[in-house]
C-alpha cells in the first residue's frame, strides 16, 4: 500500500494528501471531513500555521486501514498467482514505468 507523507503524530497535511492522491483540494477535504464523521480520521489546524489542516487516523481508522492493506496485499497475491517471482516483478516494473508515464502526461 502507498505510504503517505506524515509529520510527528501520524498527521498528514491536505496538501501532502492532495498530491500523493493526486484529486484536488475540495476532493481531499470533502473526503476527511466524510472520514471524520465516520470516526476514522481526526483533523486539526496545523499549530504551525494555521491556514492550513492536518488529518490523523483514529485508533478504528488505523484498524480500517490494517483491513484494508491486508485486502490489498491477498488481492495482489490472487492476481499475481501462478507467476515466478521474476515474472512478477518484470509486471510491477512496467506499472511503475505506465505510472509515472502517466503522472509525465498530466503535468504537460
Amino acid at each position: 500500500m502507498n505510504q503517505f507523507p506524515r509529520a510527528a503524530g501520524g498527521e498528514t497535511s491536505h496538501s501532502d494528501l492532495r498530491q500523493a492522491l493526486g484529486i484536488d483540494g475540495a476532493s481531499v477535504t470533502r473526503l476527511i471531513k466524510e472520514f471524520e464523521a465516520e470516526g476514522v480520521v481526526r483533523r486539526r489546524l496545523d499549530p504551525a500555521d494555521n491556514r492550513y489542516t492536518l488529518a490523523a487516523l483514529t485508533p478504528a481508522g488505523e484498524r480500517v486501514a490494517a483491513d484494508l492493506e491486508r485486502s490489498h496485499q491477498a488481492y495482489q497475491e490472487r492476481l499475481l498467482a501462478g507467476a515466478t517471482a521474476q515474472q512478477q516483478e518484470i509486471v510491477l516494473d512496467v506499472l511503475r514505468r505506465i505510472r509515472a508515464n502517466v503522472t509525465a502526461q498530466e503535468s504537460r
